[in-house]
């Protein structure tokens, strides 16, 4: 099998090529360089190149290829519609920039799909994730009360993540990355929600697992859950409430 070939072309030089390829219809970029004030001197461009369908294109021997500079996925038209329907990329490419649509608006709108949860998949997913947070935190308390420190921090860790997913869903956004998550809600704050007291107690009980401060970000959960129509999520635990509810 030959060598694959080095990737030698800086991003504007490949942007250029590619956008003189007639079958490729769209360019998107996402990562730090689409999240303004988070690139540094070790960004480089993930670029999507994005191929009519049922187009042939030379551009397709550089799909996967990486440098210090330029990271690519070559995919079609149909393929980059459900690139993170469900699935990791998802909240990239809600974030994505286009720099390059020639479907008058198209690439954008797929963008734009992938930012916005539709509501029966916001319902759903906010409804297991509430369950999956109740779940860690419960256990994380019990862990506490229980003398296992450790054990104690890690479900307090796992239970926050469940909670961001839980807030988004209800916002019927996808959750940020970690790397963005203070980036995100700077600018696209959630609903009802103080974003420095909630980064703050994130933190906080990231770090330490204290039971108080998850018991007291529990109780403004669970009224903006119960808002949402998730009560019966939090009836199923019954009695166990009491023990994640503020003393």
């Amino acid at each position: 099998m030959a060598a694959q070939q080095p990737l030698i072309y800086t991003y504007d030089a490949f942007v250029e090529l590619a956008a003189a390829d007639p079958a490729v219809v769209g360019l998107v970029l996402k990562g730090s360089r689409a999240h303004e004030g988070m690139t540094t001197e070790h960004s480089d461009h993930d670029l999507y190149v994005v191929l009519a369908d049922g187009a042939t294109s030379d551009l397709t021997r550089f799909a996967g290829r990486r440098t210090p500079e330029l990271d690519l996925v070559v995919l079609s038209l149909d393929e980059f519609r459900a690139a993170g329907m469900p699935g990791f990329e998802r909240y990239a490419l809600a974030r994505a920039r286009v720099v390059l649509d020639r479907l008058d608006g198209v690439i954008a709108q797929i963008l734009a799909d992938k930012a916005r949860l539709d509501a029966d998949e916001a319902f759903r997913e906010a409804g297991g994730w509430l369950d999956a947070y109740a779940n860690s935190l419960y256990r994380s308390v019990k862990n506490d009360r229980d003398g296992q420190a450790l054990a104690a921090r890690l479900d307090a860790a796992d239970s926050v993540g469940a909670l961001l997913e839980f807030l988004f869903a209800l916002d019927r956004r996808p959750r940020p990355y970690n790397k963005y998550l203070e980036w995100e809600l700077t600018r696209f704050p959630l609903p009802g929600w103080d974003t420095g007291t909630l980064l703050d107690a994130v933190a906080h009980i990231s770090g330490t697992g204290d039971v108080s401060t998850q018991r007291r970000l529990f109780a403004q959960a669970e009224a903006v859950a119960r808002r949402a129509g998730h009560g019966a999520v939090l009836d199923a635990w019954g009695e166990d409430l009491e023990l994640m509810r503020p003393r």
